[in-house]
């Protein structure tokens, strides 16, 4: 079970990642001005906050593993479902750790050739490295993974107070507040600047929707839910909000720009001899955000598995103790309770398959010379924000089709709706105005997904060897089919 401070925990902790360190370049780069980026950090911090509340209606009312898995099948049918699922496994997870991984490589990389840019085939390796480092720490030890999380947020949380201290403590000195001056002079009009710059921001908040994964593992739901995304969000976009202003008191606008690791310069001219300590922690925040989303990729395989729409033996769950570590991990003493420990025996080597099949894509998404920061961010939050504005869309149709289900949370109906619109503006301005390769590449993604789902799914043309290979795997595993819902 989950309580509330566990609840507020998983938010803030698996939202502050690498975007505050890495993303503030580039909103400046779109917004053009300094009020102009602090406003899209706020502006970031609403949007996440009221998604947020679509999402708890849908999490309480169905209260099912998946997140949009669950929720766009029940609105829309099975083929959306089975896009969530596809694009999660093939877009989504991966470019999220190959983002975090790119900028685990940038603070990295960046002290040890002062003054120029890191080579890139140098970042890559780093970023690679990062990447099948945290691969193994999640496939060796759950307990390890868990240690790992715990000591990289304190660090993370430690850098960001720091930040705080210090840009204030600049901002007391004189000439600490110039660059507030005329804030707003130069601020982009564009139409797609702004969402583009509005792209930067919300990969900085993403995790706003975490808590949808372990509705049923929440205690109180009814209440700690919501109460969890109030307090939490709004901790992080004051959080965000303070550091942009620290960076401003001690950076301009054109020096801020020119960092290629924002936090590093700040650290060199704040905390002087103790300046190392800055691209330490924020490595060690960007890996510990990188271990989070190693760590949760497989709920939604899990959720699809049972659903029909992965393959079967995904849905499969271990009734021996093959596997003690799960046991001793989670202190389930299987002598009174087998069937807890198959299910997470179950979770455990389900889990491993996620993270190797995730980190190879996220390896592949590295290798291209586009591959940069802002690059994949905009893959990301492209392909991720489709999902999202069908789910907000679904709070909508599932009130007018199915009015009698129980809502133990209704949020006001225009909440909704606004996030709803803001989604549209967010997919459709940047394909208006900049259309690039890695909006086509995440579409063409999605859509491919169809080429599986309709003689795999559908028509259930399964391959004739699937059922030997399922009956090997389960002699191996010592797995069977879950007991029904």
């Amino acid at each position: 079970k989950v309580g509330i401070l566990g609840a507020i925990s998983l938010v803030v902790g698996t939202m502050i990642g690498s975007g505050i360190f890495l993303s503030p370049a580039g909103i400046l780069a779109k917004a053009e001005s300094v009020g102009a980026s602090l406003c899209v950090w706020a502006g970031c911090g609403v949007l996440a906050t009221l998604s947020s509340l679509s999402y708890t209606e849908l999490g309480l009312m169905i209260q099912k593993s998946g997140g949009e898995y669950q929720y766009l099948k029940a609105a829309y049918g099975e083929v959306a479902g089975f896009l969530v699922v596809w694009t999660s496994v093939i877009v989504s997870k991966p470019s999220s750790f190959a983002i975090i991984a790119v900028g685990f490589a940038e603070y990295v990389t960046t002290p040890f050739y002062p003054g120029c840019t890191p080579p890139t085939s140098i970042q890559k390796c780093a970023a690679a490295i990062c990447i099948l480092l945290i691969t193994a720490i999640n496939c060796i030890h759950v307990k390890l993974a868990n240690f790992v999380q715990i000591f990289f947020t304190a660090a993370k949380l430690l850098i960001i107070v720091a930040i705080i201290v210090g840009g204030f403590v600049m901002m007391a000195q004189p000439g600490g507040t110039d660059n507030f001056s005329n804030a707003f002079e130069g601020s982009a009009t564009s139409f797609s600047a702004i969402a583009v710059a509005f792209y930067g921001g919300l990969w900085s908040y993403d995790g706003w929707n975490q808590l949808n994964y372990i509705t049923e593992e929440i205690e109180k739901p009814n209440k700690n839910f919501p109460l969890a995304i109030m307090i939490g969000i709004p901790l992080v976009t004051v959080f965000y909000i303070l550091v942009n202003i620290a960076y401003f008191a001690v950076m301009t606008p054109s020096e801020l720009l020119q960092s290629n690791a924002v936090a590093i310069t700040f650290g060199d001219r704040v905390f002087g001899p103790a300046s190392f300590l800055v691209p330490v922690a924020v490595a060690c925040s960007t890996f510990g955000a990188a271990n989070g989303s190693a760590f949760t990729a497989g709920r939604i395989t899990y959720a699809a598995g049972r659903g029909g729409h992965m393959l079967e033996i995904f849905s499969y769950i271990s009734v021996t103790r093959l596997t003690p570590s799960p046991a001793l991990i989670f202190n389930v003493r299987c002598e009174y309770n087998r069937f807890i420990q198959a299910v997470i025996v179950y979770i455990y080597v389900l889990r491993i398959f996620a993270i190797i099949l995730q980190s190879f894509i996220s390896l592949i998404m590295i290798i291209p010379d586009s591959a940069s920061f802002s690059t994949l961010i905009d893959y990301f939050t492209f392909a991720s924000w489709i999902f999202y504005g069908a789910s907000f869309l679904a709070v909508i149709i599932l009130r007018i089709r199915k009015p009698e289900w129980k809502r133990p949370y209704r949020v006001w109906i225009v909440i909704p709706a606004i996030c709803f619109i803001a989604s549209l503006y967010l997919i459709v301005a940047p394909i208006i105005e900049e259309p690039q390769l890695a909006y086509l590449y995440a579409t063409i993604f999605i859509l491919a997904g169809l080429l599986f789902y309709f003689p795999f799914i559908y028509f259930k043309k399964v391959p004739p060897f699937m059922e030997p290979l399922t009956i090997f795997l389960q002699e191996v595993m010592e797995v069977v089919p879950p007991p029904e819902e």
